[in-house]
């Protein structure tokens, strides 16, 4: 039995919830947000609560049951709070700032790395070496910034490039002399 998908998922004030089949709108004070839930789980909606089971108890269904339920939670929190991921850029040089509709990234190529900032995330440079990506929809805000780190990764040895704030990063000693 999934520990996860047998919690209810609380609707807070000022977030509504509508079922139409298979198919999940949460509606809250920082947008809208949709979701298709597989055919292996039903999804209730009873009072201030979401509800999510399995159909049967084949091995997919309740694989599905708490990944379907985290997916609904992440809705719920998206519309209320937001989420956000921080980036840490460390090298000498290496910097980003955002110019116009693009984050500018500097990371020792002959060039600077532009990305296209989507519409429904923001992204900030509050210090030149580091990134701040806020929106409401967990799953993109994550995606972004994988993609931002996959540019110039960390390496081991000087631990230049990319990371997340708070990451560690195994250090390796170099060759000796």
């Amino acid at each position: 039995m999934s520990r996860i998908g047998k919690k209810p998922v609380p609707i807070p004030a000022g977030v509504t919830a509508k079922l139409d089949g298979q198919s999940i709108a949460v509606k809250g004070a920082k947008g809208e947000l949709k979701f298709d839930a597989p055919a292996e789980v039903v999804i209730k909606i009873e009072g201030n609560v979401i509800h999510v089971n399995p159909i049967n108890q084949e091995k997919r269904s309740r694989a599905m049951w708490g990944t379907t339920r985290a997916r609904v939670q992440n809705l719920v929190v998206g519309v209320t709070k937001g989420f956000e991921k921080k980036l840490e850029i460390n090298g000498v040089g290496y910097k980003a700032a955002v110019a116009g509709k693009n984050l500018q990234l500097s990371l020792g190529f002959s060039h600077d790395v532009l990305y296209p900032i989507p519409a429904g995330v923001s992204i900030t440079t509050p210090k030149p070496t580091e990134v701040t990506i806020t929106g409401i929809d967990k799953r993109e805000v994550g995606q972004i910034a994988a993609e931002i780190r996959a540019f110039r990764r960390p390496e081991p040895y000087k631990g230049k490039g990319v990371k997340y704030v708070g990451e560690f990063i195994f250090r390796k000693e170099g060759k000796k002399k």
